[in-house]
């Protein structure tokens, strides 16, 4: 039977105190059952407090309880237990058999607990504390007592014998660690305890103690911590049990096999907290390896000199607006007598290709801007503009450049699972990590592998990670993109992930908007080279008409024009909107209804028919068409009514509708495959009054705040 441990307060007894020559002829008779029950109470180091009628006057000690019984003999009270003390016996009365016993195993382990508590306060021969100390697991064990403080207790007990003496041998540490090891299988330790397992992973890496034991213990901290915060020297030992297990002769094979164990063989990790206590440990192991540059005044800026330009001793100047290949003198000196004024794009038909990036231009201005107020640049603008943070040459120590190869390893390693990818991008889109690593070259680069794999992802979770956390802030699409601390690769990784990007709910006026704004420049010179994401991303700006600038929208053209892909997919787009304009022509019907089980195909081969430029109202009601068809449907600029009933339209394509079909009145969205990512973003449309959204995946909370808007 199992019982709980006897707290402060739990008893409500009769006590009675009197010397051992009175004991038999006290239980033989009635006195104790007319007494009054007094409140006894248990402190740390205590059985029994005072009493104000004259007995227990003093409260009695742990220490001094000589013996504690179970009174069994003939006609002795019922559920009683006799405390033996210097002087006298103390009888407890309990109101049953199980309350009797719960006091009295509690009151045993108070008692033992002192007793080890102050055996192994002054250890005197290590052979004697070593078999104390596995007397101590061995009682902790067989305890029928349930408490977090009878496997805790033994621990710090431990722990504090550790810290006290630093004396010991290797061999020492292992027998104790061994002697403990069954208490920590359902236990944190203790944080000076894992100080000291710490400090064995760094001396003894290769023990087998570091595999045997610390293992399982290391597993049990990543499944079932809730918070590194409140324990960091949890986190300290599993990152030096990690870089033990690097140290053996497999090295990285060995920390695979322990990730691998971690996640467990399906393809579901059954342990929801495994991922991201693996991301802290990893995000603060990386950070450690750039603390001396950090806290260096020199090496590293701060934020509020990278945005008052730097200014030091050496009287930095702003790095010239960057610029993609190489460029003629002319244009530099061209660039030094326009620097207040914006300068136009101009497109190069030469070996030579110079692309303006307006962003750094209008990083510059925002950087000036800010002067004077608190406010915190952007981060990748520091990068840009710090001329000691964006061509400094970070060499790490030999033991930093160890930590930060295992670590990104690592976090490769967890970018490999299907199940942990959307997490842990989530937990990395606001880029964690010090921009002294996103300036350190070798980080950058080894880091790429992870977001080419969010890059690679179909599903929108993933890859839409790749982008900021929010408007005004850099994410790592801007971070890897031509012109950005990261790139590498000439625009590759850039290319992949705008074409991820277009092909799914993101084909948005939205999304070119900043894409004009932020990165036409390498846009532009993609498509110079034949990229065909960069290509149609040209066509599109032209036909959502995004680029308000004349020079501009020529100097788009003329890209497109220098290769046959872009001058092919430029001819269709002429014959698009030849079509477009036919389409928008006044005339036509106002309502139109398509036949159950037309697809986006059917759609487009009517629209395509003539002129549709009164069109009010169209039903599509259990139809086939999906999201695809939005494509169309954004063209009909008289829209007011849409029905789509039982269709498969989806997020995507409400996306695309919520920013082009300005003047829609009435949507119906009944038995949709829609959801609360798609339906939100029709709190933008100002105009719509009348929404149907039935049988479809609305959350309540997203009901609340479509009703705020609509």
């Amino acid at each position: 039977m199992r019982y709980k441990l006897l707290q402060e307060g739990d008893i409500q007894v009769c006590v009675i105190r009197h010397p051992r020559t009175f004991l038999s002829k006290i239980l033989t008779s009635k006195f104790l059952r007319r007494w009054e029950p007094h409140h006894l109470t248990l402190a740390d180091n205590s059985v029994a407090s005072a009493t104000p009628t004259g007995y227990m006057e003093n409260s009695i000690s742990y220490s001094a309880i000589e013996d504690v019984q179970l009174l069994s003999w003939e006609n002795a009270p019922k559920y009683c237990l006799q405390l033996t003390i210097p002087g006298g016996t103390v009888l407890l009365q309990a109101a049953n058999s199980y309350l009797r016993d719960q006091w009295f195993h509690s009151l045993q382990w108070k008692k033992k607990i002192y007793k080890y508590k102050k055996v192994l306060s002054n250890p005197s021969r290590w052979e004697v504390v070593l078999k104390e100390i596995r007397t101590l697991v061995d009682m902790a064990l067989t305890s029928p007592l349930q408490d977090d403080s009878i496997h805790q207790a033994p621990l710090e007990i431990v722990s504090k014998l550790l810290s006290e003496n630093n004396n010991l041998t290797t061999q020492d540490h292992e027998s104790i660690i061994v002697a403990i090891a069954p208490l920590l299988e359902n236990n944190h330790p203790p944080p000076d305890l894992c100080e000291f397992f710490c400090k064995h992973c760094r001396e003894r890496p290769r023990s087998m103690v570091v595999i045997e034991v610390f293992t399982p213990v290391v597993q049990r901290i990543l499944k079932h911590n809730m918070d590194f915060g409140k324990c960091p020297r949890l986190r300290l030992f599993t990152q030096e049990y990690i870089l033990a297990l690097n140290e053996l002769n497999a090295g990285m094979e060995v920390v695979k096999k322990f990730i691998h164990s971690m996640h467990g063989p399906t393809g579901q990790c059954p342990h929801p907290r495994v991922l991201p206590n693996l991301v802290a440990v990893c995000l603060a192991a990386i950070y450690s390896c750039y603390e001396e540059f950090i806290n260096s005044r020199d090496n590293s800026p701060s934020l509020k000199e990278i945005r008052n330009g730097c200014q030091q001793q050496c009287d930095r100047k702003p790095n010239l607006p960057l610029r993609l290949l190489h460029t003629s003198p002319d244009l530099v000196s061209q660039e030094a007598t326009l620097t207040e004024s914006r300068l136009k794009p101009v497109i190069v038909t030469s070996n030579e290709i110079h692309v303006e990036l307006e962003r750094n231009n209008t990083a510059n201005q925002k950087m000036t801007a800010n002067v004077g107020n608190d406010s915190e640049p952007n981060l990748i603008d520091c990068l840009m503009v710090s001329p000691t943070c964006s061509t400094m040459s970070i060499e790490l120590s030999a033991q930093a450049d160890r930590i930060l190869g295992c670590y990104v390893e690592i976090l490769k390693m967890l970018s490999d699972y299907d199940d942990w990818r959307p997490a842990l991008a989530s937990l990395l889109q606001p880029i964690p990590f010090p921009k002294e690593a996103l300036a350190h070259e070798k980080f950058t680069k080894e880091l790429k592998y992870v977001i080419q794999r969010f890059a690679e992802d179909p599903r929108q979770e993933v890859h839409s990670c790749l982008l900021s956390v929010r408007a005004g802030k850099d994410g790592w699409f801007q971070l890897y993109s031509p012109g950005g601390v990261a790139c590498d690769d000439d625009g590759e990784l850039f290319a992949s992930m705008v074409h991820i990007l277009m092909g799914s709910c993101y084909k948005t006026k939205k999304f070119l908007l900043s894409l004009a704004e932020n990165k036409l420049g390498p846009c532009m010179l993609l498509a110079l080279r034949g990229n065909q994401t960069m290509v149609e991303i040209l066509c599109l700006m032209l036909e959502y008409n995004i680029i308000d600038n004349n020079d501009t929208q020529l100097q788009i053209i003329s890209t497109l024009e220098s290769t046959d892909v872009g001058k092919r997919m430029y001819e269709q787009l002429c014959d698009r909107q030849r079509e477009l304009k036919e389409l928008q022509r006044k005339g036509g019907p106002t309502r139109l209804t398509l036949p159950s089980k037309s697809t986006d195909a059917d759609l487009a081969r009517l629209l395509s028919s003539g002129s549709f430029g009164n069109l009010e109202n169209l039903s599509l009601a259990f139809t086939n068409v999906t999201s695809a068809c939005a494509e169309h449907l954004i063209k009909l600029p008289s829209l007011k009514q849409l029905n789509l009933w039982s269709t498969q339209f989806g997020d995507a394509g409400l996306r695309l509708l919520s920013e082009h079909l300005t003047m829609l009145q009435v949507l119906n969205l009944c038995e949709t495959p829609v959801t609360d990512a798609g339906l939100l973003a029709l709190s933008s449309m100002k105009s719509l009054c009348s929404l149907n959204m039935n049988s479809t995946k609305l959350s309540a909370d997203t009901y609340e705040d479509l009703k705020v808007f609509l």
